[in-house]
């Protein structure tokens, strides 16, 4: 490669390697399969309704009281 040299052939590389990481970074993100807790995202709600539908199962079944029930629930929320 002409006219690049050692240098040029390294910047370009690690500015290739920057613009494929940016586009697997935007597609994840978009596709909600992104680290949400490195910019400040809430849990997915699957996640609360999965907690909250486990806590209500153990409260049925008297696993916990009512305000060990209320006091989870309010953390959840």
């Amino acid at each position: 490669m002409p006219g690049f040299g050692i240098f040029g052939l390294f910047f370009m590389l690690i500015f290739w390697a920057l613009v494929i990481w940016a586009a697997v970074a935007l597609v994840r993100g978009a596709s909600g399969h992104g680290c949400g807790h490195w910019f400040g995202h809430d849990e997915p709600k699957e996640k609360k309704d999965n907690a909250t539908g486990i806590l209500k199962e153990r409260y049925a079944k008297g696993e916990i009281g009512k305000d060990e029930f209320e006091k989870m629930k309010k953390d959840l929320e």
